[in-house]
């Protein structure tokens, strides 16, 4: 698996700085509104940062975890191994619908959505992916100059021309058949912007 396989700027952060800048996964999940009992997916999941916490907030809902990267998914299943509710898929988050094979309550992607090259092809995937009133929170880096979003005394996240600004988000996601529901802060530099179906 080469770099080209991979969203453009969505690598995973060092451990480190990813758990100084997300403190508190769970309480991130909570507000976008992951809640018990849901059937979720962690769509392009990582290490597992938000995983984990998803399993145990769901609980007895399924969460499923999708990425392309098998390292990557190999943490995130180590994290989640006490966790029976958990699934891991390796694959293409372009080909949510094969891989998943049924809809479910809500879809998470953090980090990533600002390098996808078919935004709109993408929330399509999902849109296909979800129940009737579904939603899907999409977590981006405000658009802020790079030099701005500083964790451990470096600047972090994309490049500052790859950031998307809400109103983008809400034009290619829209044209998949999505509304927006709302845009909150989440954290010092991250908005999300949450859809429903």
């Amino acid at each position: 698996m080469t770099k080209d396989n991979f969203f453009h700027a969505t690598l995973m952060p060092d451990k480190d700085w990813w758990q100084v800048l997300w403190p508190d996964p769970a309480g991130v999940l909570k507000q976008v509104g992951v809640e018990p009992g849901m059937e979720v997916v962690d769509l392009c999941c990582g290490d597992g940062h938000f995983t984990k916490p998803m399993c145990e907030l769901v609980q007895p809902g399924k969460t499923w975890a999708l990425d392309l990267n098998e390292d990557l998914l190999n943490t995130a299943r180590q994290a989640c191994k006490d966790n029976p509710n958990f699934h891991a898929i390796p694959g293409d988050a372009r080909e949510l619908a094969q891989q998943i094979g049924r809809e479910v309550d809500f879809i998470f992607i953090a980090n990533t959505f600002h390098g996808v090259p078919d935004k709109t092809g993408l929330a399509k995937a999902v849109y296909s992916c979800l129940k009737k009133e579904g939603q899907f929170a999409v977590i981006n880096w405000h658009p802020r100059p790079r030099e701005e979003t500083v964790v451990l005394d470096q600047p972090r996240g994309p490049d500052t021309k790859l950031r998307m600004k809400p109103e983008e988000v809400q034009q290619v996601v829209e044209a998949a058949g999505f509304k927006l529901e709302k845009v909150t802060d989440v954290g010092p530099y991250h908005y999300a912007a949450i859809f429903v179906k």
